[in-house]
């Protein structure tokens, strides 16, 4: 084998290299979250009418596009019927951790979210996401029979990966476009009132913490006004040619004296009461005098017309 071949081998592996790290990656940002197949009283559309329902929930906290991706349905093997949901909808952005809702009545020109198939609770119903490159994202199979009219076939909460029938008893209704378990309380707030019930243990930590944060304050202050006074000693020293420390401590080189500090306060004082005249608030307006020359007057422009 020739230079030449092998060269043309080489490029072709590393084309192919290329091409499948370069390959993307399915979007797993939204996901099937909640179906509803047979809808007598439950949510109404845009229409008014009760239709079967998917909602979709994007579980990132980055916004999600919906345009190109496609939404399948099948009831029986072989049968299945896409819907691919059209661009150039601004609503088919989804916000993060938010919801979109497709009302599955078989009539798609009513709007973008509303698909072209229905769906029949009598037999397995299987629903799959795909993204815009044709690729599974998500998909759920809903058992024949497991649905009663206004129940719906749902994750336990948002992105969760158990699912469950909701609609059956009061505390598991069925939430379209909004979160599938609310949450009503604070599991860390209530752990904490039960162990603290009066808040001695709340105020003894907040005035521990205040009181440790001025403890700091002290300590870097008191560390930075003393590395300060060696900084100055330093200089002081370098400057008189002292070599001796305890001389330059004696003679309190870098330390600076009452009347400067007392200096220094009063100016800062001074500085934050400034006291300026007070003035008064009457505003006088005067005309101002013009003479008149007629050079600058209009009866002396060249608009009029000639005398004949």
């Amino acid at each position: 084998m020739n230079k030449k071949s092998i060269g043309i081998l080489l490029s072709l592996a590393m084309m192919l290299g290329l091409a499948s790290c370069g390959e993307k990656e399915v979007n797993t940002k939204l996901i099937l979250n909640e179906v509803l197949i047979e809808n007598q009283s439950n949510f109404q559309d845009d229409y008014g009418v009760h239709s079967p329902w998917i909602e979709v929930f994007n579980k990132s906290y980055t916004s999600a596009d919906l345009a190109g991706f496609q939404l399948r349905m099948s009831n029986q093997a072989g049968d299945t019927a896409t819907y691919s949901i059209p661009k150039g909808d601004v609503l088919t952005l989804v916000k993060p951790r938010q919801h979109a809702l497709f009302w599955a009545d078989g009539q798609p020109n009513r709007g973008t979210f509303h698909t072209n198939f229905v769906m029949d609770g009598n037999t397995a119903t299987w629903v799959g996401l795909y993204d815009s490159g044709k690729k599974l994202v998500d998909q759920v199979t809903i058992p024949a029979g497991t649905l009663k009219a206004d129940q719906s076939y749902a994750r336990i909460s948002d992105a969760s990966a158990e699912w469950e029938v909701k609609g059956a008893t009061a505390d598991k209704y069925v939430t379209p476009s909004t979160n599938n378990k609310t949450i009503e309380g604070n599991a860390k707030m209530e752990k904490f009132q039960s162990h603290d019930s009066t808040g001695i243990g709340m105020s003894i930590t907040a005035m521990s913490v205040v009181f440790f944060g001025l403890i700091l304050l002290y300590i870097c202050f008191r560390l930075i006004g003393r590395a300060a006074i060696s900084l100055r000693r330093k200089n002081a020293m370098e400057a008189k040619d002292i070599t001796c420390k305890e001389e330059a401590k004696e003679k309190k080189l870098g330390e600076a004296p009452g009347e400067v500090i007392a200096a220094i306060s009063l100016a800062m004082h001074e500085l934050q009461n400034d006291v300026h005249d007070v003035e008064d608030t009457v505003l006088t307006i005067t005309r101002v005098k013009r003479s008149y020359s007629p050079w600058s007057s209009k009866i002396y422009t060249l608009r009029e017309l000639p005398k004949k």
